[in-house]
């Protein structure tokens, strides 16, 4: 079951519903894209046509944060929880670590999606790491091969196939990541690849998460803002996100 906010598609699964429905995209062994939308990209597709389209065009959409929640339900449409990207992403690796998928971790800067990895293996005994690759690499040319000089977005892109994980996460921040995997999911051949924006950061302990009392009240969002002050201009989306939801409903009614 899916709703739609916004001209968004998205499913209304908790986090449970979430790893059954990529475990059914793995056994397929197709691409698959994941998106966790959170109201900043949301609020942003409404004034980029080809990224609202992106995301209609995903295998799953989940509601990354109280705002998507609080949204949907002023729409009359509820969804059942928020499903985060890292928390998805953890329940994913300890699924990957039980059924012997191989997972590949790209993004962040160099040298953290390779500690991410070594403790993601540390906390889940038998996690296969395909490989991994920092996220400072050149954009792609016109074509591949087209004269460029160190590491580019085709040779990522090589490299990913040629490690052929089960799982691919990518941590380039949105939308970028979403637009990367989008424009290389076929070539990939990855069965699900879903964006984590700064998941790796939390996982290899360069950026602390949220206290749990802050997590259970829905209140990361905060978190962030009083760790990383120049984020403020960022959250200046979140009461816009807040007029439009409501003026949609009030004008729906």
């Amino acid at each position: 079951m899916h709703i739609n906010l916004l001209g968004a598609r998205v499913d209304a699964v908790d986090l449970a519903g979430a790893v059954e429905k990529v475990t059914a995209f793995v056994a397929t062994g197709r691409p698959h894209q994941v998106i966790t939308l959170n109201p900043e990209i949301l609020y942003r597709a409404q004034q980029e046509p080809e990224l609202l389209a992106l995301i209609n065009q995903a295998d799953l959409v989940t509601a990354d944060g109280i705002g998507i929640v609080w949204a949907a339900g002023v729409a009359g449409t509820p969804v059942p929880c928020r499903v985060t990207g890292i928390d998805l992403m953890l329940a994913l690796v300890e699924r990957a670590a039980r059924e012997r998928w191989r997972i590949f971790l790209l993004g962040a800067a160099p040298g953290v999606a390779e500690e991410a990895a070594r403790r993601l293996q540390e906390k889940y005994p038998g996690l296969v790491v395909a490989g991994t690759q920092h996220g400072y690499f050149k954009p792609a040319p016109v074509a591949a091969g087209a004269g460029e000089t160190g590491v580019t977005e085709w040779d990522v892109v090589e490299q990913i196939r040629a490690a052929k994980p089960d799982l691919l996460f990518v941590a380039l921040g949105a939308p970028r990541q979403e637009k990367f995997i989008a424009r290389h999911k076929q070539a990939l051949g990855v069965p699900v690849a879903m964006g984590v924006g700064g998941s790796f950061d939390v996982i290899a302990g360069r950026v602390a998460r949220a206290p749990v009392w802050m997590q259970r009240l829905h209140l990361e969002w905060l978190g962030r803002l009083l760790r990383e002050p120049r984020r403020w201009r960022r959250m200046l989306v979140l009461p816009r996100f807040a007029w439009l939801v409501w003026r949609k409903a009030r004008l729906g009614k």
